[in-house]
């Protein structure tokens, strides 16, 4: 049976489950792909994302064959069309969403600020910044449904003023917003059951960080599972390694 048949026909029958609803952003590769990967490990129905829906239907084919419960829903963060399509989507197959993990970004601006091209600094920004915030604010009433709804932002510590140094500016702007915004809406979700904070994954091994990169993407993943599994979590922290970190 053609799997992406499947998952629409049967859309109806998920309604019911009892198993937390994540949502993973840029999930075709790297970080977001292995953070869907454990998150299904753990149990999680997890909607994979991408913005080639190709590339991400062949993603989600392969943790299909593990037995994984992961859909897969098309997503452009710089798309509002595209953002109020899923967050309609949710709603209707499931009604509410316990997870949201904000891990799409690009790195495209390697040069120092005094040569930066300000076009690439503002498709970074859209990506990396204004993505975020317009697809939290589409998903914020289904996340209201859930008892106890996390949201993670994939970050970096590039972002933090106190380990800022020369170029990228693009991306060193993107992930310092990504961060402030983190922190305000931590104050803004006061009253609400929605903790949001933001992950420093590390130097990984994938197409952003290289070859030469320190870490796995499965140690660069490991953080934001555990912040979405973990009980009494605490919101509008910087986190590296599963520690509150300085940023």
């Amino acid at each position: 049976m053609n799997i992406r048949i499947r998952n629409f026909k049967f859309n109806n029958l998920f309604m019911e489950h009892n198993k937390k609803v994540a949502l993973v952003t840029g999930a075709n590769r790297g970080i977001g792909y292995e953070i869907t990967r454990q998150l299904g490990e753990n149990n999680f129905t997890v909607v994979l994302t991408s913005r080639n829906s190709e590339k991400g239907i062949e993603a989600q084919e392969k943790l299909l064959l593990s037995g994984l419960d992961i859909k897969y829903h098309q997503l452009d963060v710089t798309n509002e069309y595209s953002i109020n399509k899923i967050a309609e989507w949710i709603g209707k197959v499931f009604g509410v969403l316990d997870v949201l993990v904000n891990n799409a970004g690009v790195l495209i601006d390697r040069n120092p600020a005094l040569q930066a091209d300000i076009n690439d600094i503002r498709k970074t920004m859209e990506i990396n910044v204004y993505g975020v915030l317009k697809l939290i604010q589409a998903l914020v009433p289904v996340l209201e449904k859930s008892s106890d709804a996390r949201i993670i932002n994939i970050s970096s510590d590039m972002g933090c003023l106190s380990e800022m140094g020369p170029g990228f500016p693009g991306y060193r702007l993107s992930k310092a917003s990504l961060n402030a915004l983190t922190v305000i809406l931590s104050h803004e979700f006061m009253h609400k059951n929605i903790s949001i904070n933001a992950v420093n994954p590390g130097w990984v091994k994938s197409d952003m960080g290289g070859a030469n990169a320190r870490f796995t993407v499965a140690q660069g993943a490991d953080t934001a599972v555990w912040l979405a599994a973990a009980k009494n979590i605490p919101t509008g922290k910087f986190f590296y390694n599963r520690k509150i970190v300085p940023c």
